[in-house]
């Protein structure tokens, strides 16, 4: 099992950017799949960007893609998410999870911070 802890979140101009980190307790940090979803007000969570377990492969979903950097140091068990360019339509609260399976489907995700709020202002 694995708790997570997000920080790193605030207000920010559009254009912007911001670092957000995922620390992770346990040992096993390594062995799993991590994620980062956003939850906008009144809006369902949704996904964002995967890595896997060497933090080789990276995946983005087409919204943030080509402004938002998602990596891991497996050392320091913590997962970061690097955003430039931000828009007022990033505005949300932002959550890092982790996962067996992976992909980009929520329910895959058995593992979930308290998250973080990003606030874009235009």
């Amino acid at each position: 099992q694995v708790q997570l802890v997000e920080s790193g979140g605030g207000l920010v101009q559009a254009g912007g950017s911001l670092r957000l980190s995922c620390a992770a307790s346990g040992r096993t940090f390594s062995s799993y799949v991590m994620a980062w979803f956003r939850q906008a007000p009144g809006k369902e969570r949704e996904y964002v960007a995967r890595i896997s377990r060497s933090g080789s492969i990276t995946r983005y979903s087409d919204s943030v893609k080509g402004r938002f950097t998602i990596s891991r140091d497996n050392a320091k068990n913590t997962v970061y998410l690097l955003m430039n360019s931000l828009k007022p339509e990033d505005t949300a609260v932002y959550y890092c999870a982790g996962s067996n399976q992976g992909g980009d489907v929520l329910s895959n995700y058995d593992y979930w911070g308290q998250g973080t709020q990003v606030t874009v202002s235009s």
